[in-house]
């Protein structure tokens, strides 16, 4: 009598080739894993010696690097004392002026003195350079002669006395940005700069500056 039943070979064989198949599969993603593990370890290896983005943007600015010289020195005082007589001149403008040109260029004044007397402040403590509390003695008379004048009077009294000394700090200015060694100072220079030149155009818009104050800039200029 012949037997009906199924060979069992084919399943067996099927069988194994599944199990190849997965041993192959596990093989292959151990493979994987253990490359991504190498080139992950490799390229965090390769950062660790690159400069972050923070670093790139730190930069040689950072810190108060650099000697300080007598001319940087005498900067930082005149930044400061600026600030002293200017601001309390730039309130009065609001008092005292007739032209709304006035007290607008007094409000310039006031804002941007007082961000530069705060920086000055910051890097007189940072550089251990002392810097003075009080306005010079000539600086106090023009506020003086300021308080006693009203209108008109004032306003050309204002342009006259603030046009002149903006031209002649703006030349040491000029001085000091191409010459410190200093990060700090250079700073500072690049922000005074900016400022003066925004107080000047200001008065400028007055239309009082006149061709005697002009003249008083240029001549202390060196030939």
């Amino acid at each position: 009598m012949k037997s009906h039943a199924r060979n069992p070979r084919p399943t067996s064989n099927r069988g194994r080739l599944i199990a190849t198949a997965l041993a192959l599969t596990a093989v292959v993603a151990a493979v994987s894993v253990w490359l991504w593990q190498r080139n992950s370890s490799a390229d965090g290896s390769d950062s660790a010696h690159l400069p972050t983005a923070n670093a790139a943007l730190a930069g040689p600015q950072g810190g108060n690097a650099g000697a300080l010289s007598a001319l940087d020195k005498t900067f930082l005082t005149k930044v400061r004392q600026a600030g002293l007589w200017e601001m309390p001149a730039g309130r009065l403008a609001q008092t005292h002026a007739s032209s709304e040109a006035i007290k607008r260029a007094g409000m310039h004044l006031l804002e941007g003195h007082s961000k530069l007397d705060e920086l000055a402040r910051e890097d007189s403590e940072a550089l251990n350079v002392p810097i003075p509390d009080q306005a010079t003695a000539e600086q106090q008379g023009w506020v003086d002669q300021l308080k006693n004048a009203q209108g008109r009077e004032f306003d050309q009294l204002f342009v006259d006395l603030l046009r002149a000394s903006h031209g002649k700090i703006f030349i040491t200015i000029g001085e000091v940005r191409a010459t410190t060694k200093n990060s700090m100072i250079r700073r500072l220079a690049t922000q005074t700069n900016n400022t003066v030149q925004d107080h000047m155009d200001v008065l400028e818009d007055t239309g009082l500056v006149t061709d005697a104050t002009l003249n008083d800039v240029a001549s202390t200029i060196p030939k």
